[in-house]
C-alpha cells in the first residue's frame, strides 16, 4: 500500500516546516465550526450535589465553552499534537489510548492522569496501564502551554479529548466536533479501572457488557475498537493468542503461517513480555479501516479483537466488522459519533480544573 504522509504546517511551526493539503483542511474546519456550528446533547442526568466539587452534568459539555475564557484552545493542544506526531506516530496511539482508558473509569474527567500519593493509588497502576500506558510527558507539556495561554480554565479531561481527535486526523483519520467544559476528578480509582478496562483475553459477551455499561453498544464498541489500526500490543497480551488458536482462526493459510512466525520471533513463549507488535501489521501509522481485514482473516493480534470476528456469539459484531472493512466512510462516520458518544460519560462526582494534570489543586 502506498505510504501516505503525515499532516504538516507551513507557518508558525517551529517543529517541520513541510506541509500538506490534509491538515490544510483540518486547520480550516477547527478554525470555522465554532462560529457556524451547533451542538446539541440528549442526554440528560440528575445528579447529586457533592460538597467542595462542582457537579457535572453531561448536557452542559458544549462547543462554546472556552470561547471567551480560552479562545485558542485547540490551537495550542493542536500545535503541540503536530510537533508530537511528527518527532513519532506513536504518540498518536499513545493520546487515543489515554482518552479512552481515562473514560472507562469513573468517565472522563483526567483521573487516569493522577499520580499515585501518600493517600492513593492510582490507575496507572492498574493491570492494563502499568508499563503500558504512556504520553503523560506529552499531556504534561500540552497543559504547560495552556497555563500559559489561560491559567486554570482548561481542564486535563477536556486537554485528552481535543488531543485524542487532533491525533486521529493528524495520521489520516476523521474528524469531529469536541464538545468540552468537563471537569477533573479529584480522585481516582484503581478498582474500577481494574475491573472496567476491557482486557485483551476477554470474550465476546464480557467485552459486549463493559461497554454496554458504560452507554455504549456493540456498533460502537466494533467502531472504537477500530483504533486498533494504529495501536501497538505488548507480548504479554497477545502471547496466548499467538501460542493458541490463531492458526485455527486463519485457517492456516500460507501467508498467514508467515505473520505468525514473525510474530512468536518477536513474543517468545518466555520472556520479552514487554515486546511489541502493531495490532495492523499493514498501515500501523495511518488510521484507516485495514485492522477489519486482520479479523477478516482471522490474524487479529489481540483475542478480544479476533472475538469481534471469529466468536460463534458474534453474527453480529462479524456483520459490522465485513461493513467496515468494506466501507471506510461508515467506518469513520461510527467512529466519530461513538468518539463523542464516548467523550460525553462525565463522571456525576464533578471535579475541578487541575492546575497541574498530575495532581489535584491545594
Amino acid at each position: 500500500m502506498q505510504d501516505r504522509k503525515l499532516a504538516t504546517e507551513t507557518s508558525s511551526m517551529p517543529c517541520y516546516p513541510a506541509a500538506n493539503e490534509q491538515l490544510n483542511l483540518f486547520r480550516m474546519a477547527t478554525g470555522v465550526v465554532l462560529g457556524f456550528r451547533a451542538f446539541a446533547l440528549s442526554m440528560a442526568c440528575l445528579l447529586l450535589a457533592v460538597p467542595l466539587l462542582v457537579a457535572q452534568d453531561p448536557s452542559k459539555l458544549s462547543l462554546e465553552h472556552y470561547s471567551k475564557t480560552c479562545p485558542n484552545v485547540e490551537h495550542v493542544v493542536r500545535t503541540e499534537m503536530e510537533c508530537a506526531v511528527r518527532a513519532d506516530t506513536r504518540n498518536a496511539a499513545l493520546m487515543l489510548r489515554l482518552h479512552f482508558h481515562d473514560c472507562f473509569v469513573q468517565g472522563c474527567d483526567g483521573s487516569v492522569l493522577l499520580d499515585d500519593t501518600a493517600t492513593m493509588i492510582g490507575e496507572k497502576q492498574a493491570d492494563q496501564n502499568v508499563n503500558s500506558l504512556k504520553g503523560f510527558e506529552l499531556v504534561d507539556k500540552i497543559k504547560e502551554k495552556l497555563e500559559a495561554e489561560c491559567p486554570g480554565t482548561v481542564s486535563c479531561a477536556d486537554l485528552l479529548a481535543i488531543a485524542a481527535r487532533d491525533a486521529v486526523v493528524l495520521v489520516g483519520g476523521p474528524y469531529w466536533d469536541v464538545p468540552v467544559g468537563r471537569l477533573d476528578s479529584k480522585k481516582a480509582s484503581l478498582d474500577l479501572a481494574n475491573s472496567d478496562i476491557p482486557t485483551a483475553q476477554q470474550g465476546l459477551l464480557t467485552l459486549i457488557a463493559k461497554f454496554w455499561q458504560k452507554g455504549l453498544d456493540a456498533t460502537d464498541m466494533v467502531a472504537l475498537v477500530g483504533s486498533h489500526t494504529i495501536g501497538f500490543a505488548r507480548c504479554e497480551n497477545f502471547r496466548d493468542r499467538i501460542y493458541g488458536d490463531f492458526e485455527m482462526t486463519s485457517k492456516y493459510n500460507p501467508s498467514s503461517e508467515t505473520y505468525l512466525s514473525k510474530l512468536k520471533e518477536v513474543c517468545p513463549r518466555d520472556g520479552g513480555d514487554d515486546n511489541i507488535s502493531a495490532m495492523d501489521s499493514h498501515t500501523s501509522d495511518i488510521f484507516d479501516n485495514a485492522y477489519y481485514e486482520t479479523l477478516i482473516k482471522g490474524e487479529g493480534l489481540l483475542n478480544s479483537d479476533q472475538e469481534m470476528w471469529s466468536s460463534i456469539a458474534g453474527y453480529s459484531t462479524a456483520d459490522t466488522v465485513n461493513k467496515y472493512w468494506a466501507d471506510p466512510a461508515a467506518f469513520f462516520k461510527q467512529f466519530s459519533d461513538s468518539m463523542v458518544k464516548m467523550g460525553n460519560i462525565t463522571n456525576p462526582a464533578g471535579g475541578e480544573v487541575r492546575k497541574n494534570c498530575r495532581f489535584v489543586n491545594t
